[in-house]
């Protein structure tokens, strides 16, 4: 099934539409006098954006929504008339866009002094496909409850994007952790700030404020991962939760950075637990790379797998052809460095192998111009995958 759907998936890329059944979450508009509150409409959308993706689907991200909003001329966190959410999820043929309006409304609590701020959110799902818009989805509470707030909310929206989904609300909500607003208030700054130093700064505020809180430590893993950190990267990694849609994407990440800190048995662990749910190309390669390393006769499998998902990529034919010729099947290796040479002709490791194989040289003990040669992936596409995966099951 894996081996197969991986083929499947690479023909249906060019047959299919990707983003005829994406949605977007627009930042929600702020009825508030006070600007400095924009984020919380940040908030929102990041949070219908986390909730959908965790179900599988396809959403478009903040910088397809940004480029949008520019090519249009709408301003950011502008109250939207159905017009422009329409013009909107035109501009980025989406299926179903999200938007929405949020006030800060000060009641008076019995005993207190001080008015206690609550919040009022109120959200809409437009189907441009069928033309139809759901009613009004209202959530109102504490603003210190930001979070559970918009886990409700959250769920809502699923319902209507996915009707004919088994949506059950108590177990939804047991899987987000109430997080403070503090730390959720950095963590969307960090966000929204372009500086990395900056970014660094708020996102790990945000995860000293909130030990449970999963995001922050996914944005400080690729933040460390950027700069070669890998120990680092690694420790930030570990600490997504299952439930996180990064949670697969960053266990590729962790296995990529113990592979570079030779705990290729780490390495192998993640790139399996990613495996299993997410047959990607890049994941299989991976871990044949993996395995490589730890002189397994799995690895070769794996690269072929790799290849039969996509025999363009000169890498999956390298290391198929590596595999072959460490296990001395000098004459089969020989096509995959030819294979190599046909689509990148100056590949300098893929000349040098390929002669290795003419010359029937296997291995040598100690020959540092042959070790260690297997070409691993860093780019990992998840949502496309699964939209895809999707689609066959209804099929």
């Amino acid at each position: 099934m894996q081996r197969s759907l991986v083929v499947v998936t690479v023909l249906l890329v060019s047959l299919f539409p990707v983003s005829a059944a994406s949605s977007v979450a627009l930042p929600f508009s702020n009825l508030s006098q006070d600007k400095n509150l924009d984020w919380i409409g940040e908030s929102i959308a990041e949070m219908v954006h986390e909730a959908i993706s965790s179900e599988g689907l396809l959403v478009l991200d903040r910088n397809d929504r940004a480029l949008a909003y520019k090519r249009l001329g709408i301003r950011p966190y502008a109250l939207l008339t159905r017009a422009s959410v329409v013009k909107i999820g035109d501009e980025l043929d989406a299926n179903h866009v999200v938007y929405g309006t949020f006030e800060l409304i000060r009641e008076p609590q019995e005993g207190a002094p001080l008015l206690k701020p609550s919040i009022l959110i109120k959200a809409r799902v437009l189907d441009l496909r069928r033309l139809r818009q759901s009613d009004e989805l209202v959530e109102k509470g504490p603003l210190d409850d930001l979070a559970l707030l918009q886990s409700r909310l959250c769920f809502r929206v699923l319902r209507e994007i996915l009707p004919d989904a088994r949506l059950d609300e108590a177990s939804f909500l047991a899987k987000r952790a109430r997080v403070r607003i503090d730390a959720l208030e950095y963590y969307i700054r960090g966000l929204l700030v372009a500086d990395p130093a900056s970014k660094h700064r708020f996102f790990t505020q945000a995860a000293r404020l909130d030990a449970n809180f999963s995001q922050p430590c996914f944005q400080l893993g690729l933040y460390h991962w950027g700069k070669s950190a890998f120990l680092d990267a690694s420790s930030w990694f570990l600490r997504v939760r299952s439930t996180d849609s990064h949670y697969r994407e960053a266990h590729f990440y962790l296995g990529i950075c113990k592979y570079r800190l030779a705990d290729y048995a780490a390495a192998e662990k993640a790139f399996r637990l990613v495996a299993a749910t997410v047959p990607l190309n890049e994941v299989f390669n991976n871990l044949g790379a993996a395995l490589m390393r730890r002189n397994s006769p799995e690895a070769l499998t794996n690269f072929l797998k790799a290849l039969d998902g996509d025999d363009s990529d000169p890498d999956y034919h390298f290391n198929v052809g590596y595999a072959l010729w460490k296990n001395r099947s000098f004459d089969v290796a020989a096509e995959r460095f030819r294979s190599v040479l046909d689509r990148v002709p100056s590949d300098q490791e893929a000349i040098t192998m390929l002669g290795r194989c003419l010359k029937k040289e296997g291995p040598r003990p100690g020959d540092a111009r042959t070790e260690g040669l297997e070409r691993i992936k860093e780019e990992y596409e998840e949502s496309v995958f699964l939209q895809l995966k999707s689609m066959i099951e209804k099929k």
